[in-house]
């Protein structure tokens, strides 16, 4: 199982925890798992097309999936995945 870094404001659909196991062998199987522990967080992570929204970032092992593969980036046992709402200000 990958662990996955849940950022404060999605921790209200994980029973507050900060980090989750979830099973998956690509980002986007995982998401998928993690949507069947945790109802909603599918939606806050991905927009209508099925693609990662704007303004939330995922890593894998520190590697920006945007970078990599996107949402066919591929997830191994003990990796680790950071999700990361992207943030304004001026």
């Amino acid at each position: 199982m990958a662990t996955v870094r849940i950022p404060q404001p999605l921790r209200n659909l994980t029973g507050d925890k900060a980090t989750v196991d979830a099973d998956g062998d690509t980002l986007s199987a995982l998401i998928a798992n993690l949507e069947a522990s945790y109802p909603g967080i599918r939606e806050r992570l991905l927009d209508d097309a099925g693609e990662i929204r704007r303004f939330v970032n995922i890593y894998v092992n520190g590697d920006d999936v945007r970078f990599i593969d996107g949402l066919n980036t591929a997830i191994k046992a003990n990796d680790e995945v950071s999700i990361v709402p992207a943030v304004a200000g001026g």
